[in-house]
């Protein structure tokens, strides 16, 4: 377990669900992943992601699927590409990541309460 946090570092992290809308392989990362465009509605507008989910998951399996990710943090350069959210995900026992999601779909841009 980490370090107690107070419950208003917790509110600094802005999570959102979206949902994908282009994905796409990323063969230029080191690790395999995928390049994902994600649709986060009106107010957010769409961002693109880089995640390391290619051992569960196909990209044409992606679209029209919703993530979850955090939206505030500042971009981060992957190679020739440009991340903008992190997208959450949880490793499964040999360390593969499973995306994190909603088990019934929201709006898109709706934020973690």
């Amino acid at each position: 377990m980490s370090d107690t946090i107070e419950f208003s570092d917790f509110e600094k992290v802005d999570i959102r669900v979206g949902t994908v809308v282009d994905a796409a392989p990323f063969p230029e990362a080191r690790k395999p992943a995928i390049k994902l465009t994600i649709d986060f509605g009106e107010t957010i507008g769409t961002k693109r992601s880089s995640a390391q989910i290619t051992r569960h998951y196909e990209p044409e399996a992606l679209i029209g699927r919703q993530v979850i990710a955090v939206v505030n943090f500042p971009p981060r350069q992957i190679g020739p590409f440009m991340s903008q959210v992190l997208t959450l995900g949880f490793a499964d026992g040999d360390g593969a990541i499973v995306l994190a999601n909603c088990d019934q779909p929201v709006p898109n841009g709706e934020r973690l309460q």
